[in-house]
């Protein structure tokens, strides 16, 4: 069973489809003990960064995802969701995050239109599981106006420019992320998903 958060706002039904769609089993739910004993867990992301962690920690849920984290079960985030792994952002207002991934959520900047949304490409830079088998430039769907800064280079699996260099897939660990929507990006997008579920399944074995 893969869990997949609910803090109260977040794309939880498009995330469930696709795993529907490719035959894994999941729950939406904000349940501790669901949450434990799942094989991975989904943070899917809509909304602003500081009522998001809000939301999580009156649900005690940033508790939950630290604990499942420790215990090596397998969590994903994504767009959002990805976003709150870090230690801090500062959209709207400065806020401290999971601190799951070293680093902090900052505006987009440049000569563009914010927020960045549509598709665009991956620069793929280091292979991680959820990469596996994903062609270089690649296309994903993205929908975003905030973009990592990460502390560590060696977090870093996939980039997309837009502007600056958005970190687009990152890894620590046992903890993934996704700033771009992968129930959204087509065959590319349930190909990650399928290959979140096979870690999963991977390391339940063990």
């Amino acid at each position: 069973m893969i869990c997949i958060i609910d803090y109260g706002m977040g794309n939880l039904k498009s995330v469930q489809k696709a795993l529907s769609y490719i035959g894994a089993e999941s729950k939406i739910t904000s349940d501790k003990y669901d949450i434990e004993s799942s094989k991975g867990v989904i943070l899917p992301g809509v909304g602003a960064f500081p009522e998001t962690m809000r939301n999580l920690k009156n649900k005690k849920l940033d508790l939950v995802l630290k604990e499942i984290v420790s215990k090596g079960i397998p969590l994903i985030g994504i767009c959002l969701g990805m976003q709150l792994l870090f230690d801090t952002g500062e959209e709207i207002e400065h806020c401290n995050g999971l601190g799951l991934v070293h680093g902090n959520i900052t505006k987009l900047h440049g000569n563009i239109k914010i927020p960045h949304m549509g598709w665009n490409s991956l620069t793929i830079e280091k292979e991680c599981q959820i990469l596996k088998g994903v062609q270089q430039n690649s296309y994903v769907y993205f929908v975003h106006s905030f973009y990592a800064k990460l502390k560590f280079k060696n977090n870093l699996n996939a980039y997309s420019f837009y502007g600056v260099e958005v970190p687009a897939v990152i890894n620590e660990k046992n903890v993934y992320g996704t700033q771009f929507h992968p129930e959204k990006s087509g065959d590319v997008g349930i190909k990650m998903l399928k290959n979140f579920v096979e870690l999963t399944i991977q390391q339940s074995a063990k």
